[in-house]
């Protein structure tokens, strides 16, 4: 094999690329399993598409910022890997599709060229760190809490304790108590706060949506910004070592916060707390200084133009910086053409400088432009038909990809949200500026489209009439936000085919204009009417005895409606192959060497204990044991093979309790992975005498 040479400078980034490639090449002369091999690519941006040989590629923008030479950067990559797309997802990640797996390292090397990583953005990894897209210009927060989450985006990449958990971590910081961020729905959710002069975050764990939605709870009602990061650290920690990882659909941290308990969680996290190398890590903050556009401009005379009136009023945000306002660009399902993306960089080079954002709500936010420029940007959106009126309202419509590409997707939400959004803008254009309602969709119960968090929200399905299968929507009313880390989950209220989903949203917006309360937002109008009333004005829309031929095509689609789920890959598959898990316990155990010489003793400390951890399952798992979490596999070690102790002195469990209860120094770093050399050795030999 050819040695692959990238251009990048970065010994470590150059080195991922380089493993990437490598890993690629093996799984093709059969040299690392299937299930290995998903795991490996996940964890670097790589993700199996439902269109069979093609790849989706996941770019992660922390607070979903980026440059107008970034957004070129990933136009470029778009038309040459994949298919001219690009994505934004409600993670302020971007998605590229069509990607072949061979051309993926080369496609992220060209990314890292402009500080753009696939680093962890899928598989059971810290996700993406998603931010409020008004944070630094927000009016009403008390700090700004971009250093704060691009410091904890930092931290965490690449981090040893978060790259082989049983499920991925998600972690959200609000700019504000309103909490648009919707630290509700993440594992950690973070809010900013001052008290007795003093910056801090109040502290959300354990929540999630999905198939089995949960809200957070309050960990700390006041965090000093210095511990964020020690006590994000130890939780992750406790999650590794505690969490579920044999049963899917119960390995995230909001099963493992509720099966403790918040008491008994929080004391298990102190005692983890106690072994981290660093207590306390102040993060540095810097005055915000805007680098707004400087351009002259002919005069340009829009102000009597009501659709420019209309757009200022609904699209514009004032800033706290006086002089400056935010402008929101609505983009239908989140797709932008590459063209499109290029010629938007140089709009935002002319009117808004770096510090822009793709929004969780599948849109973006121009930042820091002028209150003089309005016109002209205005103008210059308009040519690019960037300028619709109702950004993140009622005809914003959130959607997942679903059928289109995803393998779980059920039902098209692509195509129901064009269907629904013009249903909005053709019949209902006047509740765009009066009401804050928002439609989600997804095309399945994972809940990408955040389907139970819309004040509306809309589920793919699928039911059974006249011996076929139609596409259904399964109705959903009343969730959203409340502010200060509560919100509420949607209830499901009934199924109807999908075809007749449009003729459902005209009843629920028309009954809302004519029946609300002159005071009541949706919530409270929802709340009065009760979910039955709903029930019984709608469910004549389920009946199925009368369905025609069009109601077994799916919106978006000319064919018979087929049901195809393929496997899912959200947070990787569970690799339980023994000999995979020794190769890999001698791998952890290599990366352990390396970070010692470099001196990260925390980081070397924790590539032994996964060492350990893996090499101990591989025999676990030849004797047909429990293996659902690291808990599981220290404890029953000793149980099975009592003879351990006889060879290394110590018992498995006594040898990595100091780990867990010490922080590092040199010479605990290097007795501890000399011990894990002499384990895995022990190991293979007993693997062999069987």
């Amino acid at each position: 094999m050819q040695s692959f040479r990238t251009e990048i400078e970065n010994p470590i980034v150059e080195k991922d690329i380089i493993d990437l490639e490598q890993k690629i090449h093996a799984f093709k002369n059969n040299a690392i399993d299937e299930e290995k091999f998903r795991s490996l690519r996940l964890a670097r941006g790589v993700y199996g598409q439902r269109q069979q040989g093609v790849q989706m590629v996941r770019i992660k923008l922390p607070m979903g910022r980026f440059t107008a030479k970034q957004l070129k950067k990933i136009a470029y990559v778009a038309d040459e890997y994949g298919s001219g797309n690009l994505h934004i997802t409600t993670r302020q990640d971007i998605q590229l599709h069509y990607v072949e797996l061979d051309r993926t390292p080369q496609l992220w090397e060209e990314l890292e060229k402009d500080q753009i990583t696939l680093r962890e953005a899928c598989g059971n990894t810290v996700r993406n760190v998603t931010a409020s897209a008004t944070a630094g210009v927000d009016i009403d927060e008390p700090f700004d809490v971009t250093p704060f989450a691009e410091a904890f985006f930092q931290y965490f990449l690449r981090n040893p304790i978060c790259q082989d958990m049983g499920r991925k971590i998600k972690v959200a910081f609000s700019s504000n108590k309103q909490d648009d961020a919707l630290t509700f729905i993440h594992d950690l959710g973070f809010i900013p706060k001052i008290k007795d002069g003093k910056a801090g975050f109040q502290l959300m764990l354990g929540g999630g949506i999905g198939s089995q939605p949960m809200p957070s709870q309050k960990l700390f009602d006041f965090l000093t910004t210095d511990q964020i990061i020690p006590y994000s650290e130890a939780i992750i920690r406790l999650f590794d070592r505690h969490g579920e990882r044999n049963k899917r659909n119960k390995a995230r941290l909001k099963f493992l916060v509720k099966d403790l308990g918040l008491e008994q969680f929080l004391t298990l996290v102190e005692v983890e707390k106690k072994s981290l190398l660093t207590q306390s890590l102040p993060i540095q903050t810097t005055e915000r200084k805007l680098d707004a556009a400087q351009i002259k401009l002919d005069e340009i005379d829009v102000q009597t133009d009501s659709a420019f009136t209309q757009w200022k009023k609904v699209n514009t945000f004032p800033q706290k910086q006086t002089g400056y306002l935010s402008v929101g660009i609505a983009v239908q399902t989140g797709d932008i053409s590459s063209n499109k993306a290029r010629k938007l960089a140089e709009v935002i080079t002319r009117f808004t400088k770096n510090d822009n954002r793709f929004t969780i709500a599948q849109s973006i936010l121009l930042r820091d432009v002028k209150e003089e420029h309005l016109p002209a940007l205005y103008l210059a959106l308009k040519a690019l038909d960037f300028h619709r009126i109702g950004f993140h309202k009622t005809n914003d419509i959130v959607a997942c990809p679903g059928t289109d590409t995803c393998n779980l997707g059920i039902a098209s939400s692509y195509g129901l949200a064009r269907e629904l959004q013009k249903v909005i803008e053709g019949e209902f254009n006047h509740l765009i500026e009066a009401h804050d309602l928002k439609i989600r969709i997804s095309g399945c119960m994972n809940a990408c489209g955040q389907h139970t968090l819309g004040h509306i929200g809309f589920q793919g399905m699928t039911l059974k009439a006249n011996g076929n299968i139609a596409p259904a929507t399964q109705i959903l009313l009343g969730g959203g936000v409340l502010g200060n880390g509560n919100g509420r989950f949607a209830d499901k209220v009934l199924k109807v085919p999908a075809k007749r989903t449009p003729d459902v949203l005209r009843w629920i917006l028309t009954d809302f204009e004519s029946n609300k309360l002159n005071s009541e937002d949706f919530f409270a109008y929802y709340d009065r009417k009760t979910k039955d009333y709903f029930y019984q004005n709608l469910k004549h829309h389920s009946e199925t005895d009368q369905l025609k031929p069009k109601d077994f095509i799916d919106w978006g689609n000319e064919t018979k409606y087929e049901k195809a789920i393929g496997i899912g890959e959200c947070a990787g598959v569970t690799i339980d192959l023994i000999q995979t898990l020794i190769f890999e316990a001698e791998e952890a155990y290599g990366w352990a060497l390396s970070a010692l010489n470099e001196n990260r003793l925390s980081d070397a400390v924790y590539h032994a204990y996964n060492g350990r951890i893996r090499a101990a399952k591989a025999l676990l798992i030849a004797n047909e044991q429990k293996t659902n979490s690291h808990k599981t596999i220290i404890d029953g070690f000793d149980i099975q093979f009592p003879h351990f102790k006889e060879s290394n002195g110590v018992t498995f469990k006594e040898g990595i309790k100091n780990f867990t209860q010490k922080s590092p120094d040199t010479s605990f770093a290097k007795n501890f992975i000399q011990e894990t050399q002499s384990i895995i050795a022990w190991v293979k030999k007993e693997r062999n005498a069987k």
